[in-house]
This record gives C-alpha cells, structure tokens and sequence, in this order.
C-alpha cells in the first residue's frame, strides 16, 4: 500500500497540463478549455484521496514519513534536489486542498459563464492550483518558494482579471507589490538558513541537531543586540507568512482582492494563497520554538492576536458582502498565527482546514448572491433574499454559523481549542483578545446574514434575484456538508460522551507528538455564549425591524467610530501618504537625476567619444590602418595575377597537353576498331598464326 504514496508525484501534474493545454491548444473552444481544467483537478483529487487514506493507514508516518527525491541544480559538491513528502500534515492539507479546489472549479463553471476570457480564467486557475499542490508536496523549502511565486503570479493574474477595470488593476498590482515585500523577507530567510545550514530540506533542517545547532549560534544585530540565529531566520521566514496571509502591517491587499471574480477570491481566502502562510509556519513550527523562550513565538503571536482584533473592527462597519468576508478572512488567519506562535500546532494547524471550509462555503454563497442580484455587491442595496434564494440562504447559515462558533459546527471545536490552549497555558491576554473577536465575529457575520437574507428587498437587484444554476448550488451543499461536520474529528478525548466515541482523530494523526489541549468547560462556555450574544445583538440591531430601503445603517450613530471603522483606520491612506509617495518621490527625483545628470553625462561621453573617433579616424584610420590595407590590398591582387599566369601557362599547359596527348591516340587506336566482325576475326586468326609461330621456333 505505501507504494502508492509515489503517486503524490503526480498531484501537481495535472492542473499544470491543463494550463498548457488551455493556453497552446484549446483555448479557442471555452467549454472543452473549462471541462480540461476541472477533470485535470478531480484527477487531482482521486490522487490526493489515495494518499491521504493510505497515509491514514500507516503507522508511524509522523516519526517516518515518505519521501522521495531526484538530484536537481548542481551547487558545486552537492546538488540541490528536488523531491515530495508525505506526513501527516502534508496528508491532511491533501485532503482539503484539492477538494476544496475542485468545487471552486465547479462553481466557476456557473459563475464566468459568458465571460470573454472564459478559457484564460480555467488557465490561470489551474496554474494557482498547481502552485498551492507543488508548495503542499515539497519536500524543501526551495522547491515551496517555487510554487510560492507562481501563486504570487497567479493572484496577480486573476485579482486584476477584469483589468479593463482601473479598480481590479490597481488591485492586482497592490496585491502583487505588497506580498513581494513579504517574500523578500523569506527569500532572505532562506538564504541565511542554507548558509548555516547547507540544505533546505524539511528533514534535515527541523532535525534536533540542526535545531540545536541554530538555537546556540548568534549574531550581532544594530538595535536588537546579540540575537539567536534560529530567531533571525524564523522572524525572516515569517516575513513571506505576514505577506502571503494578509497579516499586520501588509494586510492591505487583501480585501482589494475582492475585485476579482469571486471563485478567485474563495480559492485565495480558502484553499491557495492565504493558507499557503499559514501552512508554511505550520511547517517550520519547530524552528519557531528552537529557542527556549525565544522572541520569535512572541512576535508571531503578538503579530497574530492583534490582527485578529483588528480585522473584526474593520469587517464590522464594511458593506461590501464580499468586503465583510475579507476581513473575516484576515481575522481567522490571525487566530491561526496567534495559535502558533502560543506553541498550538494542533489547533492552529485545525482551525486551517475546518477555515478552508466554511470560508470557500462563504465566498462561493456571496457569489452566489452577487449573481442573484445582478452584480450587486452592496449588501444595503440587497434584503428579503430567503425565500429566493434557499439555497444559498441554508448552505450562507451553515457557513455563518461555523465561522461565528456556534457548536457542533466546525469552526467551534477549532476556534475553542485556541482560546482553550491560550487560557490554559496563562496567556491570558491572547484569550481576551481572542475572545472579543470571537464576539466581533458572530456581531458581523450576523449583521451581515440579517442585511442580506431577511425582511424587504431594499433595491430593484433584491426585488428580481433568482436562485444560482446547479453548478453553483451542488459545490455549495457539499462544502455545507463539511462545514458542518468536519469539527467532530476534532473533538477532544475528554469531552463528554462525545469525545469517548470519537477519541480526536484529527489530534492522533497531526499532532501525535504534541499534548492534546484539556476541555475548558469556563471557556468553552464562555466562547459559546460570546458567540451567542453577536447573533443576538445583530438580530437586535438588524433582525429584529430589517432595513427599509433607504434607511441608514444603524452604526452611523457611532459617529467618529464608525466613520474611523468604514475607513479601515485610514491605513491605505496612511500608505499612500508615506511609503507610495515616498516611492512616488525618490522616482522623480531619480528622473530628475537621470534627466540633469546621466543625461548630460552620457550625452559628453558620446561628444567626446565622436571626438576621439574622428581624430582616430584622420591621423590613424585613413593613413595608417586604410594604408596597410591597401598595401595588402595591392600586394595580393600582384600575387594574385601571378599565380593566374603560372595556372595558365603551367597548370593549364600540362591539362592540355594531356588532353591532346589522348585524343592523338584515341586517333590511332580508332582505325583499329572498325566494327567488323570479319576485320576481328581475320585479327585474331593472324595473332594465332604469330603466336604458334614463335612458340614453334623457340620450342
């Protein structure tokens, strides 16, 4: 059976196949170019599956896990190699990815239908599939990095998809340029790790030796001091992770990714890019906490805790449906980061599959809303949508339901295992803050539900909408399904009951090595009811008298508060007003420079350049360069002329003379030669005669 963990080879293959195709051969016929890149990820899918139940299936994988590698890039002695692992990590995140993947693609189906770059969106999509399949499978950091650029290209490509638009294009670039300010930062992680290390492998490098080997090593920094080594290239490390998942201060592309088509922003804020972040400080986890009470946990969960809060503040004054679920996503991801950084493994690595659920559930609903209306994505211009869209209406509750953390659903057992190991190890504050946000959630993610789906229709979009096509509502049920159930093989072992029957799979196979986090029954049921009173007070403010049309949003009354949240702190002004016109700035003063400066500089070097070619060209080139040419030029046509005569009176004198001397033969032999056969005979008789004649004489 473990033989067919050599299929993980293969994962990655086919929605790169079907980027090729599409792109050199069909992408001229739409629906074969969409159906290739979603049998290319069901492929994908079958293949994961395999992997993921046999990894199930195999004991010890986490102590002894699969890989396999072929030599790659010479480096002089030794060669980098590039290779894919299988533990149980890599088996999980199998699972989720392509299946999420998968009912993406799906939707969009639906979803792009009619648009005229119908086939370059299937294209580019499976190309991002491909990027987040090879990053998942890498057995090194390198070959990540790889596949963490070319989804770093592929958001680019797909958030300014419709670049016709000024908005999508400036957002595809501000997504492109802030992530590259994260992945600086990792690239120079990584560097400075092969440097003290040798190798990128995941094995070699999160090896106890290795480990204790960055941890006793230091270095100098300016303001920081003396700082551990494993600190400097975990903190550099994380850098790709702030970028890539959206985390404070680079958070700002993210919610203008929403310009987008939405099946991009559910693979982003779902099963690609964002979780990629995550995923990579899961991976590195134990670098991360090399150093005994290290900084590097600290600014991590520091980082993560504080966007959590912040991101909900934000979400809850935004209108935009899809806006609103940004946020979300930036906050969840916070969690996640937070978690880690409090040493959480399980539960960050958790919370970022059950995330990918309910999240992908969420965005393809709000999808599925902003067709139903018309491209409306105002959630003041929607309402009354229940009862005509019930689909959408049941899978969008199922989704709220999981990410605000109203138990069973998934997004409870996960989230109240972070607060759970925050609370229980004294980290008191990260529960607080964790905890309001909680509450933030449940407020938006209500206030949100009650705006679009309940009382009046508040506009003409609202008052036509019409249930999505099947091959939007189907992927919908089924992420319902799992946003819905997914939680249980979480459950912890001393839950009541529960927690007997189903013994926390999850925890058993992921963090085999990690102690599972107690029940906390204080914060369990604070959580809960923290959950609860969000709903409530949005059913309050929201459900219980809906909006009219053209009534303001209640929150107005907060006044500066509000006016400071709908702006998101003024942060990207804040940007605007400093980095980019700083940027702005120093390019002008560089065109300045270059224009009043390398101009003229260049402009007197190609003056004094003509000048020397002249002078070169009088006192050099024309009488002693052309000269010696000319001599030579003079020389050869004597030579040659003498040669010429020597071939004429020699060579072709002895050719003639040769020629002549045949034909002067070829005359005489001719009269021998008559033709007549008499003649022969008569030749012949005569030669005999001589012949006996003399034989006869000198016997």
């Amino acid at each position: 059976m473990e033989s067919l963990f050599k299929l993980t080879w293969l994962i990655p293959v086919f929605p790169l196949l079907a980027f090729g195709a599409i792109v050199l051969y069909v992408r001229r016929w739409k629906r074969v170019a969409s159906w290739l890149a979603v049998a290319a990820i069901a492929v994908s899918l079958v293949l994961s599956q395999i992997v993921f139940w046999v990894a199930v299936g195999t004991p010890h994988l986490g102590e002894h896990p699969f890989e396999e590698v072929v030599r790659w890039l010479p480096t002089g002695l030794s060669a980098f190699e590039m290779g894919v692992m299988v533990d149980p990590l890599t088996a999980v995140m199998l699972f989720m990815v392509p299946l999420v993947c998968t009912m993406i693609f799906v939707y969009a189906l639906g979803y792009m239908e009619g648009d005229p770059r119908y086939a370059r969106f299937f294209a580019y999509v499976s190309l991002f599939a491909t990027g987040m399949l090879g990053l998942v499978v890498a057995n090194n950091l390198l070959m990540l990095f790889i596949f963490w650029e070319i989804m770093g290209l592929c958001s680019y490509l797909l958030i300014g998809f419709w670049f016709e638009k000024p908005s999508a294009m400036r957002a595809g670039l501000k997504a492109f340029l802030t992530t590259r300010v994260g992945d600086a930062f990792f690239l120079l992680g990584l560097l400075y790790l092969y440097s003290q290390t040798g190798t990128l492998a995941f094995r070699e490098v999160l090896s106890e030796e290795t480990l204790h080997h960055l941890a006793s090593m230091s270095v100098t920094l300016p303001i920081f001091g003396t700082v551990p080594v494993a600190t400097v290239i975990a903190l550099l490390i994380f850098g790709g992770t702030v970028g890539k998942s959206a985390q404070f201060p680079l958070h700002v592309w993210l919610p203008d990714a929403m310009e987008g088509p939405t099946p991009v922003s559910a693979l982003i804020h779902a099963a690609t890019m964002v979780s990629a972040g995550v995923y990579l400080v899961v991976r590195m986890f134990p670098l991360f906490h090399a150093v005994p009470h290290g900084a590097a946990p600290g600014v991590v969960a520091t980082i993560g805790a504080f966007t959590a809060l912040f991101a909900c503040t934000i979400a809850v004054a935004q209108n935009d449906i899809k806006r609103v679920l940004a946020y979300s996503t930036i906050s969840q991801l916070g969690y996640m980061i937070m978690a880690l950084g409090l040493g959480a493994y399980v539960a960050g690595a958790f919370h970022l599959i059950t995330h990918a659920f309910f999240k992908a559930l969420l965005f393809l609903g709000s999808g599925s809303v902003i067709l139903g209306a018309h491209h409306e994505q105002d959630m003041m211009e929607m309402g009354g949508l229940r009862s005509r869209m019930k689909i959408t209406f049941w899978t969008y509750i199922a989704g709220t339901l999981a990410l605000a953390g109203i138990p069973p659903l998934a997004g409870f057992w996960s989230k109240d295992e972070i607060l759970a190991d925050a609370f229980n190890h004294g980290h008191y504050l990260a529960w607080a803050v964790g905890s309001l946000a909680a509450f933030l959630t449940a407020f938006y993610m209500g206030r949100q539900i009650f705006l679009v789906f309940f009382g009046h229709p508040r506009s003409h979009h609202a008052e036509h909408a019409k249930e999505s096509p099947r091959t939007m509502t189907y992927p919908l049920l089924v992420l319902a399904v799992f946003a819905v159930l997914l939680g249980f093989v979480g459950v912890p072992e001393d839950f009541p009951v529960l927690g007997h029957l189903l013994g926390n799979p999850f925890h058993h196979f992921v963090g085999h090595e990690h102690a599972a986090t107690p029940v906390n029954p204080l914060v369990m049921g604070l959580s809960i009811l923290l959950a609860c009173a969000g709903l409530g007070v949005a059913y309050l403010i929201y459900g219980r008298k809906p909006l009219e049309e053209g009534q303001p949003d209640p929150l107005t009354r907060l006044g500066v508060v509000y006016i400071v949240l709908k702006n998101k702190y003024g942060i990207d002004e804040l940007y605007q007003a400093t980095f980019v016109w700083l940027t702005i700035r120093l390019a002008d003063l560089f065109a300045v420079f270059d224009r009043e400066v390398i101009d003229r500089v260049v402009n007197a070097v190609a003056r004094g350049t003509a000048i020397v070619s002249d002078g070169l060209f009088r006192f050099v080139d024309a009488p002693v360069i052309d000269g010696l040419v000319n001599l030579v030029g003079r020389a050869g046509a004597w030579l040659a002329d003498l040669w010429g005569r020597f071939d004429l009176r020699v060579i072709d004198g002895i050719v003639n003379g040769v020629g002549a001397a045949a034909q002067t033969l070829g005359r005489a032999f001719r009269q021998v030669q008559t033709g007549r056969v008499q003649s022969y005979i008569l030749l012949a008789s005569v030669n005999v005669v001589v012949i006996l004649a003399v034989l006869y004489l000198v016997l």
